[in-house]
């Protein structure tokens, strides 16, 4: 078949790359693109000026992102620390009532990821997201009121729909403030708050299970304060987390300006409120959303231990609920290193490939410590717990690497719903594997964990390669057609296989 020419793949409204021209039709072009033509004398951006507009950004935007991600994990695995203070006994469920709890949230979670990709790119994103943490701490406060199955399963549903809005959002909103290389350590100081709300969830249990009422179990008083909490960091972010750099109010003009022009070697755009159908079949069309797709799956099967079952391994090695608590702490510890290491490494060097591989590898060996040493060895299998929290590490790196590597904000948004679908997949069959019948070893689960994530290992290493040929079938195409460079083709809404000035991070 005869692969088109350049100027036969251009979209209508932008010139073909081997013609030297500008973007004409500012509608299907990015909205960054717009704000730039607007006019006003801007001088050119020193590096110490970029360097104080970055730290101003930092200060504004990421400390925000983290609350949001911290309550979400938090609010998600509160379940995992009340059972262990009697919620199971309370709401009279049974273990596999409670493994169905953690898959359902999922199952919404999933269900959701299309229609919140569609509102993301439709309504304002920071007011959106502000709302959905709003709307879950609600129902999270409401689950202090559950006393059947019934009531669990409604709490769970809802906390799935309004929490699926979450991580496309930030992915999003990190891709349309920093470039490429500073990209990995802002998705990682974010996506701390798995580690940090470990950590949290542990002291939080901690501490309830010191009170005594009459009325209220402790594991109720410790859904409702942190479900208001919550809401009062959803108004918070409503109020204070800007949509796009363009309407930013902390930002002067000069400084929108700049934030928008130290984006153009992302080739990635900053926003576009038009939903374009070219553009979502390409994301269906293109082999790294499948390897990223299936990546994502693989690796998270081990999240439902993690997430939901964790506290539950640690006291079947024989220690009480408050020391259980206690010992989660580590969990956290743990994740927190891995992730700020992973997602340093990540942002100097290029390297998210490798560095997942890494991550996996870990969390693997830790999966084998638990699984086959002696039942006797309590030192050894707590040592193997503690190892598989860096199989989370590597979620922020995949996230990292769809915002770096897909271009066109429909297929970007498109691609950040069906990784999370694809992460909710995952995190629906782990609890499967962690029956009643396997307890408290759960081997079977423990087995499901290694041979996954070994899988996600081997396609982690053909998709880095798959990038790796690509760039080098790119630059021998431009050079042997000595294609011209597109003036201002970064912010004209052009995906990544229409864009030949786009390269794959690796």
């Amino acid at each position: 078949m005869k692969e088109k020419t350049s100027a036969e793949a251009a979209p209508q409204g932008v010139e073909p790359d081997n013609v030297v021209g500008e973007v004409k039709d500012l509608k299907k072009a990015d909205a960054a693109l717009e704000f730039l033509r607007q006019g006003g004398d801007v001088p050119p951006m020193e590096k110490e000026d970029e360097g104080r507009l970055k730290r101003k950004v930092d200060f504004r935007v990421v400390p925000l992102l983290l609350a949001c991600y911290l309550l979400q994990y938090l609010d998600k695995t509160l379940i995992n620390y009340a059972n262990v203070m009697g919620l199971k006994d309370d709401t009279n469920i049974s273990g596999d009532q409670y493994s169905q709890l953690a898959m359902i949230f999922y199952v919404s979670y999933l269900a959701f990821e299309f229609p919140h990709g569609w509102g993301m790119q439709r309504f304002p994103t920071g007011k959106y997201i502000g709302v959905m943490v709003t709307l879950w701490g609600l129902v999270l406060a409401s689950t202090s009121a559950c006393n059947s199955w019934a009531g669990l399963v409604v709490t769970r549903v809802l906390l799935g729909v309004f929490e699926a809005a979450v991580a496309p959002s930030l992915i999003l909103i990190t891709s349309m403030w920093y470039k490429r290389d500073e990209q990995p350590p802002r998705f990682g100081i974010w996506y701390l708050g798995t580690g940090l709300g470990t950590i949290c969830g542990s002291l939080i249990s901690f501490g309830f299970q010191h009170f005594e009422g009459q009325r209220f179990q402790s594991w109720q008083i410790m859904f409702l304060v942190v479900g208001l909490i919550t809401v009062a960091v959803g108004i918070t972010v409503i109020l204070m987390l800007p949509d796009n750099p363009m309407s930013a109010r902390f930002l002067s003009r000069k400084e929108k300006v700049w934030a928008i022009e130290r984006l153009r070697s992302n080739q990635t755009g900053v926003e576009n409120k038009h939903f374009k159908w070219p553009q979502f079949v390409a994301c269906f069309t293109d082999p790294q959303t499948y390897f990223l797709s299936l990546i994502t799956l693989l690796s998270n099967i081990p999240n439902g231990f993690v997430s939901s079952f964790q506290a539950i391994v640690i006291k079947g090695f024989g220690y009480t609920s408050k020391e259980t608590a206690l010992l989660s702490i580590p969990s956290g510890a743990i994740s927190v290193v891995s992730i700020l290491l992973a997602t340093t490494v990540a942002g100097r060097y290029n390297q998210r490939g490798l560095n997942i591989v890494c991550l996996l590898i870990t969390g693997i060996i830790g999966a084998a410590l638990m699984a086959f040493l002696p039942a006797d060895n309590k030192a050894g299998k707590l040592i193997g717990n503690y190892m598989t929290n860096c199989f989370g590490a590597s979620l922020p790196l995949l996230y990292s690497w769809v915002g770096a590597n897909f271009a066109g904000h429909t297929k970007k948004v498109t691609m950040n719903a069906t990784l999370l679908i694809s992460f909710c997949l995952g995190n629906i069959v782990g609890p499967l594997t962690f029956t009643e019948d396997s307890a408290p070893a759960y081997i079977p689960a423990k087995i499901a964990m290694i041979v996954s994530c070994s899988a996600a290992v081997v396609l982690t290493v053909m998709l880095r390669y798959y990038y790796v040929w690509e760039n080098r079938r790119r630059d021998k195409l431009v050079s042997e057609r000595s294609m011209s460079h597109v003036a201002d083709v970064e912010f004209a809404d052009r995906t990544d296989r229409e864009n030949m000035d786009f390269r794959y991070t690796l």
